[in-house]
């Protein structure tokens, strides 16, 4: 099999610093890339910017970040399963950037296409408008809610080929597709890593120019 992208762990550990921001894929422990979480906790990384749908639970998935205090701030959708994040978050100890679920999942999908952000309407006249700009369309009023992307991004799939061409099963495929679009550097825990061509190019999820490194197996 020939190498292309497929990294070993020392060489992923090595790229993780101190205050990077690093987008996570998954949903509520679902579809999350626990093998490169492990690299992250490994390189002794802190003060990390940490984009994820949520928080995961207490010392589990992503939220074993949070348990070992890696995670200065979340921009994320909700942060109730994680009663340590709840506790942080309280206690002053970690910020949060609360952005409703489709909207962090549209401004994930900006970062990864190139674009400034995205106008929405959710969240108009709540708490969720305070200091973003309003613009008018057609005599409409929508919320700027500003692209995202992060240094690294960490994606878990099915099955990976030595190129960084993807597929996903089931709900991994949730966040992690549009994740992995949006990272200077993206890297993949992939559960299977397959030969070229053995994934099929009509089972393609996410091509592999928008991945950096896979972890060998």
């Amino acid at each position: 099999m020939t190498t292309g992208k497929l990294a070993n762990r020392d060489a992923i550990i090595a790229k993780f610093k101190d205050g990077m921001t690093i987008m996570n894929g998954g949903f509520a422990n679902k579809g999350m890339p626990e093998a490169i979480i492990d690299c992250v906790l490994e390189s002794g990384a802190r003060h990390l910017t940490l984009i994820s749908n949520d928080t995961g639970d207490p010392n589990e998935t992503i939220g074993r970040l949070v348990h070992e205090g890696r995670i200065d701030k979340a921009i994320c959708s909700h942060i109730g399963m994680n009663s340590e994040t709840v506790g942080l978050y309280r206690e002053g100890k970690i910020a949060i950037e609360f952005c409703p679920q489709g909207s962090l999942m549209e401004r994930i999908r900006a970062g990864g296409s190139g674009l400034g952000g995205v106008l929405t309407k959710t969240g108009l006249g709540t708490l969720m408008e305070e200091g973003k700009q309003i613009i008018e369309v057609d005599g409409q009023p929508y919320i700027l809610e500003t692209a995202l992307r992060a240094d690294i991004s960490m994606v878990r799939c099915r099955m990976a080929d030595p190129l960084g061409n993807l597929a996903y099963r089931g709900t991994s495929r949730n966040t992690n597709a549009l994740v992995a679009m949006a990272g200077d550097l993206t890297i993949v825990d992939a559960d299977l890593i397959v030969e070229l061509e053995e994934i099929g190019i009509d089972h393609i999820h996410t091509p592999g120019v928008f991945i950096d490194m896979v972890l060998a197996k």
